[in-house]
């Protein structure tokens, strides 16, 4: 544990915001989890609707930084993807 007075703030600061990263992209991880589920039970409503969540949620998190703008893009090309070949 840090003595400096700065040292230790910084601390608890890194502290809270792991803990808001964390939650943040363990929120849309579960997002695109659920999108990967109704494609695979070939549900397209469940699809269709949990699929504009999954996009804010990925787009939110390459805005704070938890992931790279172009991953972000590629991950909801690929489920809009998936979800339009469910429409055929």
């Amino acid at each position: 544990m840090p003595n400096i007075k700065s040292a230790i703030k910084r601390v608890k600061t890194t502290d809270k915001r792991n803990a808001l990263n964390a939650a943040q992209k363990s929120a849309m991880r579960t997002a695109v989890k659920k999108v990967e589920a109704a494609i695979a039970n070939k549900d397209v409503e469940a699809a269709k609707a949990s699929i504009s969540f999954a996009g804010k949620q990925l787009d939110k998190a390459a805005t704070k930084g938890l992931i790279h703008k172009n991953a972000a893009a590629r991950k909801k090309s690929r489920l809009a993807k998936q979800v339009q070949s469910l429409n055929a």
